[in-house]
């Protein structure tokens, strides 16, 4: 059976480290971090989100701004309040809650967004920086398995790894990371998607392979290499509870180590963030 990577644990952990470096600052006069929180309208996952994000803040010692506007809310005023936030000097990450209700520009609201609070990652800017290789704030999914990856000391260096799922939070950044000349990166990447052939032909040749479709049970156990690290980031909800994108039983008796749903990537996403935020908050307490 696989070696189950504990993501609850290696969170914790880094909340802990996060959290006495905001301690040793406040204790000689600095304010602590603080994270602009905007929930727009009232979708049940969002709510539980960002319930869990403004309570990770509060255990670190970050403190939260929340704002949470009506879901009829229009473009001006979302983007009035965005601007806001980008002023305030007590603000050092601004997270908007995605998805967005249809009659808002997500992508108008994500530009207006400081690169430099963009906590998330998702600013062209930010985006930009990871593609070249300069440093920039990291989506926080990504960044999180590659954590994981560094506290579990599993190194992809030089073997295969395959990537299913395109999207620009977590697949497209997660491949550019993972090729990355850098600790824990320097793997060969393939970035697949729904339009591969053959794709269960391509998951087997995998030493390490990274699962964002959004499908439940999708992958299983003969779509992997024996010996294979499967790293799970899909969170369905099912009838069931929540459930990833691999046939967990099968996946994990082939496997030689594997992240769970719920319990695995999920929990360092938030831990990222709030590395991301706190990353912020040194920069501008250090340039004053």
């Amino acid at each position: 059976m696989a070696v189950i990577i504990d993501g609850k644990r290696a969170a914790l952990t880094l909340r802990e480290e996060l959290a006495a470096e905001i301690t040793g600052a406040v204790a000689v006069g600095h304010r602590p971090p603080g994270l602009a929180v905007i929930l727009v309208g009232d979708d049940a996952a969002s709510q539980i989100y960002v319930r869990n994000k403004e309570k990770a803040c509060q255990a670190t010692g970050i403190t939260s701004f929340a704002h949470r506007l009506p879901a009829d809310v229009g473009q001006r005023e979302l983007l009035a309040l965005i601007k806001e936030c980008n002023s305030r000097v007590e603000v050092d990450g601004i997270l908007l809650q995605l998805p967005l209700p249809p009659q808002l520009d997500a992508q108008a609201c994500l530009l207006t967004i400081d690169p430099t609070r963009d906590v998330d990652g998702f600013h062209p800017e930010n985006v930009g920086r990871l593609s070249i290789g300069l440093p920039g704030f990291l989506p926080c999914t990504p960044a999180g398995v590659m954590e994981l990856l560094k506290r579990h000391e599993l190194s992809p260096a030089g073997k295969k790894a395959v990537v299913v799922g395109r999207s620009n939070i977590v697949g497209k950044p997660l491949a550019m990371l993972l090729s990355r000349p850098a600790p824990y990166a320097n793997a060969t990447v393939t970035l697949c998607h729904s339009r591969t052939t053959d794709l269960a032909a391509e998951c087997r040749t995998a030493d390490f392979l990274f699962l964002a479709l959004g499908k439940p049970g999708f992958v299983t156990g003969d779509m992997i290499k024996e010996g294979a690290v499967v790293i799970d980031v899909g969170i369905n909800r099912t009838p069931q509870g929540l459930k990833g994108d691999a046939d967990f039983a099968s996946v994990s008796a082939r496997a030689s180590a594997i992240t769970p749903v719920p319990g695995g990537v999920g929990p360092m996403t938030i831990a990222m963030l709030l590395k991301n935020t706190i990353t912020a908050w040194k920069k501008r307490i250090l340039d004053k």
